[in-house]
C-alpha cells in the first residue's frame, strides 16, 4: 500500500480583510455587513489553527494571500494613473467594484481548487483545477492568481497537473472544494469522489438564494482530472435556501466516513446508494447522518458544525472532528458533536477552534483550507518553504504583526496608505515563501 497523509493548504488571511456583505446567500456575510474587522486577529486565528494541525503531525501547507486592492481589474473598467488614484476613483465612481477589488476572500482555500489524488487519476498524477467562482464578482478575481500559486507549490510536472479554471460562464460555474468530498479506507489507497452540484448549467434557476456549483463544472473537472469513481449528485434545495451556498456547510467527510445533515442532499436515498456502489470493492462507507429534528438548519448554518475538519491524527485510529468554537456555544449542535465522539463510530474526539474572524464572514474552519491527499514523494516535491514549521510559524506571526492593522471598516479599504503597507507585506511574503520573482502582478507591472 502506498502511504499517503491528507495535507492540509490553509489559506493565510489578507491585510484587507473586511465585513463588507459582498456574498449573497451567505448569511452570515450579509448579517455582519459594515461590521468593524480585525485582519491582524484574523491572520493570527488562522495561523493557530495551521500549527494547530502541524503539531498534531498533520502536513500544513500555507497559500499566500492575493495582490488586494486588485488594481489590475480596476484599470480593466477604465480607472487609470497611479495605483492610489485608481483605487480613490474606484471608490468614488464604482465603489461596489472598488470593494470587490480589496476582498480578501481569497483566504478561504476550500474554494481554490479541486483536488483529484494519484491514486485516483489515470495517468497516477495528483490533479488540481483553480476554481473560476463566477457566482461572486469579488471572488471571479481570485482564479488566475490561484494558478499561480498551486503552480509554485506544486512545480513539478511529473508528478503534479496543475489546471487553470474552467471557462469563466455561468454554465460552468465552479466554487471548488467546497463541493467535492472524498471517501477511502486509507489516504493511499483509490477512493470515491463525491461532487455535489447545486443546479444544472441550463436550468432557470428562480429559488432566493443562489446555487452556485453547476452539474456541468463538476464534470469537466472530473473529466480533466481522469477522477476514477466519481459521484454526482444534486445539493438540497431546502439546504441552500437555508443558507447552505457550498455542500461543506452541510456535509464534510474523510476516509470512509461521510457526516452529513438531513437536508444535504436532494435525493438522500440515491446518493448514498451510489456512494455504496463506487465503494464496492475497495470499502465500506460509513454514514453519519444529523437529523433536521435534532439540529434544525438554521441551527447548522449558524454554529457551523459540518463547516469542520475531519482529521486523520497519526498514531490515532478514529478521527478527530476539529469545530468552530461556535459550535460549542450552540447547544444543539454541541450535544450532537458530543454525541459524535460519545458514540462507538469514526469520530472519536471533537476539538473547537477559535477563527471568529472568518465565520463572522460565513467561514468555518474547514473553509480556510484545502485537503490534499499526497504521497511520501509528493510531499517531498511540493515547495518546502509553504510548509508550515514551528520556526514558519514564528516568522509569519512577526510578519503579521508588522504589517497588519487591527481594526478594519469598508471605509478603510479606500485609505491609500493601505497600498502601500499591502504591497510592502506582500513583497516580504514573496521571498520568505520563495514564491520567486514577479509572483504578484505589483511585482510585474510596477504601482
Amino acid at each position: 500500500m502506498t502511504l499517503a497523509h491528507e495535507a492540509n493548504c490553509d489559506g493565510l488571511v489578507g491585510p484587507t480583510h473586511s465585513y463588507a456583505g459582498l456574498s449573497p446567500g451567505n448569511l452570515a456575510s450579509d448579517r455582519n455587513r459594515g461590521q468593524v474587522s480585525d485582519p491582524r486577529g484574523a491572520a493570527l486565528e488562522g495561523l493557530a489553527k495551521m500549527k494547530r494541525l502541524a503539531d498534531l503531525g498533520i502536513p500544513q501547507f500555507v497559500l499566500p494571500p492575493h495582490q488586494r486592492p486588485h488594481i489590475p481589474f480596476l484599470r480593466d473598467l477604465g480607472f487609470s494613473g497611479k495605483d492610489g488614484e485608481v483605487l480613490a476613483s474606484a471608490w468614488k465612481e464604482a465603489p461596489a467594484f472598488a470593494a470587490a477589488a480589496c476582498s480578501a476572500s481569497a483566504m478561504w482555500a476550500a474554494n481554490a481548487a479541486t483536488v483529484t489524488p494519484s491514486a485516483d487519476a489515470l495517468d497516477g498524477r495528483l490533479h488540481l483545477s483553480a476554481a473560476n467562482l463566477t457566482s461572486n464578482i469579488h471572488r471571479a478575481l481570485e482564479g488566475e492568481q490561484t494558478h499561480r500559486i498551486l503552480k509554485r507549490l506544486f512545480p513539478d510536472e511529473a508528478r503534479f497537473a496543475v489546471h487553470g479554471p474552467l471557462p469563466s460562464v455561468a454554465h460552468l460555474g465552479d466554487e471548488g472544494a467546497a463541493n467535492h468530498v472524498r471517501l477511502c479506507a486509507e489516504h493511499g489507497q483509490p477512493g470515491v469522489n463525491l461532487f455535489v452540484w447545486g443546479r444544472d448549467g441550463w436550468e432557470r434557476w428562480q429559488d432566493d438564494f443562489p446555487a452556485r456549483q453547476t452539474l456541468q463544472a463538476s464534470e469537466a473537472v472530473a473529466r480533466r482530472h481522469g477522477t476514477q469513481r466519481p459521484v454526482f449528485a444534486r445539493q438540497g434545495r431546502a439546504a441552500i435556501g437555508g443558507g447552505a451556498f457550498h455542500n461543506d456547510v452541510v456535509c464534510v467527510g474523510t476516509r470512509e466516513a461521510l457526516l452529513f445533515h438531513e437536508l444535504a442532499f436532494e435525493d438522500k436515498k440515491a446518493t448514498l446508494d451510489a456512494i455504496r456502489r463506487a465503494a464496492e470493492g475497495l470499502f465500506e462507507p460509513v454514514f453519519l447522518e444529523i437529523l433536521e429534528a435534532d439540529l434544525p438548519i438554521e441551527d447548522a448554518v449558524s454554529s457551523y458544525l459540518f463547516n469542520s475538519q475531519l482529521l486523520t491524527v497519526p498514531g490515532q485510529d478514529r478521527l478527530t472532528l476539529l469545530a468552530p468554537v461556535e459550535t460549542r456555544e450552540n447547544p444543539r449542535a454541541h450535544a450532537a458533536a458530543e454525541k459524535l465522539a460519545a458514540s462507538n463510530g469514526p469520530i472519536g474526539a471533537v476539538e473547537y477552534v477559535d477563527v471568529r474572524q472568518s465565520m463572522r464572514n460565513g467561514g468555518g474552519p474547514a473553509c480556510l483550507r484545502l485537503r490534499v491527499v499526497m504521497t511520501e514523494g509528493e510531499l517531498a516535491a511540493a515547495n518546502p518553504a509553504q510548509r508550515l514549521t514551528e520556526e514558519m510559524h514564528a516568522r509569519l506571526s512577526v510578519w503579521v504583526m508588522r504589517w497588519y492593522r487591527d481594526r478594519m471598516t469598508p471605509a478603510d479599504l479606500a485609505d491609500p496608505l493601505l497600498i502601500d503597507e499591502c504591497y510592502g507585506a506582500l513583497d516580504e511574503l514573496t521571498a520568505m515563501l520563495h514564491l520567486g520573482s514577479g509572483f504578484y502582478p505589483f511585482q510585474r507591472h510596477g504601482a
